[in-house]
């Protein structure tokens, strides 16, 4: 907790005396790293622009501003808003998770027919999307849920749903993706999210979850993280040795 303390004084100081000290050009570099990511992107913003390295900005805010969950980093945001394009008016959800996974549901009007583990498609395309994103994110992995309607026995439809999911991750592997970055589960028919009373509801439970996430940095590189900043910014080290707290601190 004190660690996390200690980061937590640092960056909001750099943050501070950053801002303060940066040109007009370096104020726009660190805005549009930094535009909806919270304040652990916004501080690594700042440094990234003092130091004239937006990669090193992106890459400090993104350790810093995961807390809880997985990380939510700007190729999280930016594959979501992609995802978000690619779905319109599909009907496929897409959302971001209480703990920072990218959801995808799709439901059977795109994903599979009755009793079929067989990908239809015009799910295709939307997996194609997902692809790209894993391809430009290497630290991400997926894991695929796969699930059923009603119609059969728990016997039948666990065992369909899982060969959902890996049917699922054998087009995303036969279009590129490394197949231990994709996990894979099937629940059948126990977690319905429609009543199974009609066509159209059946169709909305015989579906694929698909969540894509960041994992978090190490302890170890959470714990580096001030001590080689302030060792690669000499600059910023001696102003922050001057500068007191935030009051609000």
């Amino acid at each position: 907790m004190l660690l996390k303390k200690q980061i937590f004084s640092v960056l909001m100081v750099t943050l501070l005396v950053g801002c303060a000290n940066m040109s007009e050009s370096q104020r726009s570099t660190a805005t549009g790293t930094a535009a909806g990511t919270g304040i652990g992107a916004a501080a690594g913003a700042v440094i990234g622009a003092l130091a004239g390295d937006p990669a090193l900005g992106a890459g400090i805010g993104a350790g810093v501003g995961a807390v809880g969950g997985y990380l939510w980093s700007s190729h999280m945001e930016k594959q979501k808003q992609q995802m978000e394009q690619v779905t319109a008016g599909t009907g496929i959800e897409v959302t971001q998770t209480q703990n920072n996974q990218l959801k995808m549901n799709v439901p059977g009007d795109f994903s599979f027919d009755t009793g079929k583990a067989d990908i239809k498609p015009e799910m295709q395309p939307v997996l194609n999307s997902m692809v790209a994103g894993l391809k430009n994110n290497p630290n991400s992995q997926v894991n695929i849920i796969g699930h059923t309607d009603n119609t059969g026995s728990d016997a039948i439809n666990i065992p369909l749903s899982v060969n959902r999911a890996a049917s699922t991750r054998s087009y995303m592997v036969s279009q590129g993706v490394a197949m231990n970055r994709i996990h894979i589960d099937g629940h059948g028919s126990s977690e319905p999210i429609a009543s199974n009373d009609t066509a159209a509801d059946r169709a909305k439970n015989r579906r694929v979850e698909i969540l894509m996430f960041e994992p978090q940095q190490t302890q170890t590189q959470q714990q580096q993280l001030p001590q080689n900043l302030l060792r690669e910014q000499p600059g910023i080290q001696q102003q922050i040795q001057h500068q007191p707290l935030p009051a609000a601190y």
